[in-house]
């Protein structure tokens, strides 16, 4: 699984010294860590309702890492529903939240018009049955329940916020942390790719959009310019070849794109590409992004435009209730990263999934067949299309299955360890959300509950074939 970027530690800065990284370079990685922590503590303050200061102790110091996180400090302004941090006392960064669209950073000097559209109310009945919060009388499950949030002396963090399990319909397990809840909206990270995704399949179905059109970027518009021949499917399956590195520092492309740039599509589509078009997988959220601006234009209106969009195509039919969508400062959804929503919601998100782009209602919100394109392996690796995938032939996806997570799943994946495992031949939806160390972000545990679920609802013997064994 490709790392999201931010990951600061005290190693990454010597090593960029002793390589003679520049000062200009620090200072923009310096300042990314300031506009990361701005940014996320503002959201969680204002869309989500959490304690920055427990934010600050739980998501940013770790992001930032031992020992640079005691350079970083914040201060929130509730009168001004606003966020300003600082790191090492010279750089700062502000964020700003505006109802019904979340929070930006101060660079985005165009906020859209909230007053223009209303407001979607607070989160209401899901339309999952059980209505209220479930706790499962299951040993099996109870077990890998435990194991899930657990803390290991000597091990990785774990910090699991969420866990909500879906079968056939019906939630049969959910468990949070102290603090949170079934309506407490969650960060995705990454798991907004999969929205992207959605958002995309809707303007598919309309016939407005075709995945093997040219994406049509301005900054590719020269003759000359093979990136010109870049289509939407090229950038969401990540095989674009553009050189829009994503690594787990403060200093790539994708750290300054989100969290130094007004117009982060501009700024991502102005890379070249580093490979032949379709030739290698290479996970960057600038894919995204870029594919995020298209979207917006087709859709027009700007932010307010895109937001009113989402939610009579996508969130009102699906009853995905309580969603926030953020933007950049040129008004484009930040799909790649950005979007809250309580934990039951993205259950709901996956049970989409899981019966082909068909609403709880029966309306079919995504084209036929578009979950089983979008789950298809890329060029071998564990990713598809917006989704990461047991389809294929790479070394990863047969450990996941292995361990009992059925061939035919998949799943939206974010950093820290949020995750929508979906699994259409148990009918299963598992959502695990949390702020999570380590390579792996905890999967180990995830697919336990997997197996857990499998062997809980349907037997032993099931469970052992689904795993392949």
């Amino acid at each position: 699984m490709a790392r999201r970027v931010w990951i600061w530690t005290g190693g990454v800065v010597l090593v960029a010294a002793l390589a003679g990284v520049g000062m200009s370079r620090l200072g923009s990685a310096a300042k990314v860590a300031a506009g990361m922590a701005a940014h996320n503590l503002c959201s969680a303050t204002y869309v989500a309702g959490l304690d920055p200061e427990a934010t600050f102790q739980e998501l940013v110091k770790p992001i930032i890492g031992h020992p640079l996180d005691r350079l970083a400090s914040y201060r929130v302004d509730r009168a001004h529903q606003s966020v300003e941090a600082t790191f090492a006392g010279l750089f700062h960064a502000k964020a700003d939240f505006t109802p019904g669209y979340g929070c930006r950073l101060e660079y985005a000097d165009t906020p859209p018009s909230p007053a223009s559209r209303p407001l979607l109310p607070a989160p209401v009945d899901d339309g999952f049955a059980p209505a209220g919060t479930v706790t499962s009388s299951d040993p099996v499950i109870t077990t890998a329940l435990d194991r899930v949030f657990d803390e290991q002396a000597g091990e990785p963090t774990k910090d699991v916020k969420a866990v909500v399990i879906v079968k056939d319909g019906h939630v049969i397990a959910e468990r949070y942390a102290k603090g949170f809840d079934a309506h407490t909206p969650l960060l995705s990270y990454s798991v907004a790719k999969s929205f992207t995704n959605a958002l995309l399949g809707i303007l598919v179905k309309q016939g407005r959009l075709h995945v093997d059109q040219r994406v049509g970027a301005p900054e590719w518009s020269a003759a000359d310019d093979s990136r010109g021949r870049l289509t939407i499917e090229d950038l969401l399956r990540m095989r674009s070849g553009l050189s829009v590195e994503e690594s787990a520092d403060g200093f790539s492309p994708v750290a300054r794109m989100e969290y130094l740039k007004n117009d982060m599509a501009a700024y991502a589509a102005q890379y070249s590409l580093s490979r032949p078009i379709g030739s290698e997988w290479d996970y960057t959220s600038g894919n995204t992004l870029i594919l995020d601006r298209l979207l917006g234009q087709t859709v027009g209106g700007g932010a307010s435009g895109m937001r009113t969009f989402a939610e009579q195509q996508l969130l009102e039919p699906a009853r995905l209730s309580g969603v926030t969508m953020e933007f950049d400062g040129s008004g484009v959804f930040m799909g790649a990263s950005y979007v809250y929503a309580p934990a039951r919601t993205y259950a709901r998100f996956g049970e989409l999934y899981l019966h082909d782009g068909v609403a709880p209602n029966g309306q079919r919100i995504l084209p036929e067949g578009w979950v089983d394109w979008s789950r298809r392996s890329t060029l071998g690796s564990p990713y598809g299309a917006g989704f990461w995938t047991n389809d294929g032939p790479s070394k990863v996806a047969a450990w996941r299955v292995a361990q009992g997570f059925p061939k035919d799943g998949f799943y939206a994946s974010g950093f820290l360890g949020q995750r929508i495992y979906i699994i259409p031949s148990e009918q299963l939806v598992i959502v695990r959300f949390g702020y999570s160390q380590g390579d792996s972000f905890g999967m180990e545990d995830d697919l336990a509950l997997i197996a857990a679920a499998i062997h809980a609802t349907h037997g032993e013997t099931k469970a052992l074939a689904a795993a392949g064994r």
